[in-house]
């Protein structure tokens, strides 16, 4: 069936303008003129009634396809329709280069379930161009990634990746996308599940190897597997290589953990911001942000930020976060974050994590709360609810933060798509009471 948006549990990011819209705007102007005088057109593919050797420009002369619609060099303002209805088993490669004021289009036409794409050996949808805005396709059951995006200034918005390795990967090169307001579910793959040690490796709801790169107003489910070398693994958002990402206002439910950050010897993975997202799970086990510093093979990750984060994992093997092998406030800050979780709160060595604003519960502790930052009963309302009851501690705990913090102005608002306070201490954790 065709899966609804998510807009019931976020407030729309997409009608705030990120904040880098408007220079995606003024960058893409002179391309813009340059093609105007360009005629757009729309092409259609039908799974069942198409015909490779139609001219695909109407419902009716649809290709059949994704092979023969994937070879149209599609320019400024066109326009890729595939049925609703429809499967496909291949990948549907999108080499079009648009413009910021005259995107590649590709979306869905006709009624009933998504678009399905399936590939037994690669991966589903592949961007390999430019300013290409993606939405209502699904991806399932993929060779390894649903979505596979490795050109720049793309829009991924209300796709669906499901039963993958990974959900969505945003490869080294893919730089200033975005992706929102999709779902992303039941990642559950293992990519290297193996007797080597320390080298399992899967079940990721999104991948970033790319830099610049925004997550915003997701659904991300399920993003975990049976791991011989960890007992189980996954992430809802894993980090690797990637710099300068910005993953916020997403709800993230049951995977096995939220975000996960690394790089490769040589790299790095820095300034990396987590705001304003949603965490619960009913897994036996699981964490909130897991992160390194200088003394591990994958670190050191400097720069991760998470602020405004309401956490909540009831298990007993749980950890709310990990800042290991040389923790110090260069490689981990936290600001006005509510965390609770039936294990460990959170584990710091080195000269430990700065923190700040935040309330934190749980049966062992292993940091020191920093300035404003309390040990209590955050009074969720819920286990998958974490508003904030009266009385909370989390109210008027936080630390004033500017727009910075969040990712920018067109971010600057909690979960429920309400201002943060800047002008008192605002309310600790994704909601303002």
């Amino acid at each position: 069936m065709s899966l609804p948006l998510i807009s019931v549990l976020l407030a729309d990011p997409a009608a705030r303008p990120l904040p880098e819209e408007g220079a995606l705007a003024r960058a893409g102007a002179s391309q813009h003129a340059a093609g105007a005088s360009y005629a757009s057109r729309t092409y259609y593919v039908d799974a069942s009634r198409g015909d490779d050797d139609a001219p695909g420009t109407s419902p009716k002369k649809a290709w059949r396809s994704l092979a023969r619609a994937g070879e149209r060099a599609l320019r400024p303002g066109d326009t890729l329709l595939l049925r609703r209805g429809g499967r496909w088993k291949g990948t549907l490669e999108l080499k079009g280069k648009g413009t910021a004021a005259r995107p590649v289009v590709v979306g869905a036409y006709g009624s009933g379930a998504r678009p399905r794409i399936t590939s037994g050996d690669d991966d589903c949808v592949v961007v390999t161009g430019s300013y290409i805005r993606v939405s209502e396709l699904r991806a399932s059951r993929c060779g390894w990634a649903g979505f596979r995006v490795e050109g720049r200034h793309n829009d991924l918005w209300d796709v669906y990746a499901d039963r993958n390795v990974t959900g969505v990967w945003i490869t080294p090169g893919g730089a200033r996308n975005v992706l929102r307001n999709s779902q992303v579910a039941g990642n559950d793959r293992m990519s290297v599940d193996d007797d080597a040690p320390d080298n399992d490796s899967g079940a990721f709801g999104v991948l970033l190897n790319g830099d610049d790169n925004r997550v915003v107003g997701n659904l991300i489910t399920g993003s975990y597997a049976r791991s011989h070398d960890y007992v189980a693994d996954g992430a809802a958002v894993e980090v690797y290589g990637g710099d300068r990402n910005v993953v916020a206002h997403n709800v993230a439910r049951d995977n096995e953990t939220f975000a996960e950050l690394g790089h490769a010897p040589g790299g790095t993975a820095t300034g990396n911001l987590f705001a304003h997202n949603v965490v619960t799970s009913t897994r036996p086990r699981g964490s909130f942000l897991i992160t390194r510093g200088s003394g591990h093979s994958v670190g050191p990750v400097r720069g991760t930020v998470a602020v405004h984060n309401s956490v909540y994992l009831p298990a007993r093997t749980t950890i709310g976060f990990s800042c290991a092998d040389g923790c110090s406030g260069r490689i981990l800050t936290l600001r006005n974050n509510v965390v609770r979780v039936g294990g460990t709160i959170g584990f710091e060595d080195g000269s430990g994590i700065d923190d700040a604003g935040g309330v934190y519960d749980g049966k062992l502790s292993d940091f020191s709360p920093g300035r404003r930052s309390v040990r209590a009963d955050p009074r969720f309302r819920s286990r998958r609810d974490l508003r904030l009851r009266a009385g909370s501690p989390a109210i008027g705990r936080g630390v004033p933060l500017g727009p910075s913090w969040f990712g920018g102005a067109g971010l600057a608002y909690d979960a429920a798509g309400r201002a943060i306070p800047r002008a008192k201490n605002p309310d600790a954790g994704a909601y303002q009471y």
